[in-house]
């Protein structure tokens, strides 16, 4: 089975991706979490995204807040793909972070998540690396019919309270 790497620009990060950690865990999925900055290590970030392919991986999420341009220099330097979360910050509540992951030139796409949003982004890998793995497959569609059982009994009860409220 395929890694996923989940890279941080900051150990501030942790909070946000944390979600994301659990998720992957849930699926039993083996995951690397790194701090990594595309500013202040950029050495390092653009040396591992030349490494991930050969080293056993198959998706990269990439965190980062403010100019938030991690995503967008470990795309450009691997062809796996790639999932942004843009992370909130106080200066422009994460628009800054967002506009920056999602706004990639050409031929150098970053998957972008909601602001914070490091769940989907899990949800994200997952699915893409469900493509090739039958038995992450399977998984994956019984924790969607899972969910979708969850929302069918949620509307029952709805119904029945909406019912016994009108009597």
């Amino acid at each position: 089975m395929k890694k996923t790497a989940v890279i941080m620009g900051s150990d501030s990060d942790i909070k946000v991706v944390g979600k994301a950690l659990d998720i992957l865990r849930s699926f039993d999925l083996p995951f690397t979490v790194h701090i990594m900055s595309a500013h202040r290590t950029p050495d390092e970030v653009s040396g591992f995204a030349r490494s991930v392919a050969e080293n056993g991986y198959g998706v990269i999420i990439a965190a980062a807040g403010k100019a938030a341009h991690l995503a967008g220099v470990i795309a450009s330097h691997t062809p796996l793909p790639v999932i942004g979360i843009p992370v909130s910050s106080s200066d422009l509540g994460g628009m800054d972070a967002l506009l920056s992951t999602v706004q990639m030139p050409s031929g150098i796409p970053v998957a972008t998540v909601a602001i914070d949003g490091s769940a989907n982004a899990a949800w994200l890998a997952v699915r893409i690396l469900a493509l090739e793995d039958n038995e992450l497959s399977l998984a994956l569609n019984m924790r969607i019919r899972v969910m979708a059982e969850e929302v069918k009994k949620k509307n029952l009860l709805l119904q029945q309270q909406i019912k016994k409220e009108a009597e």
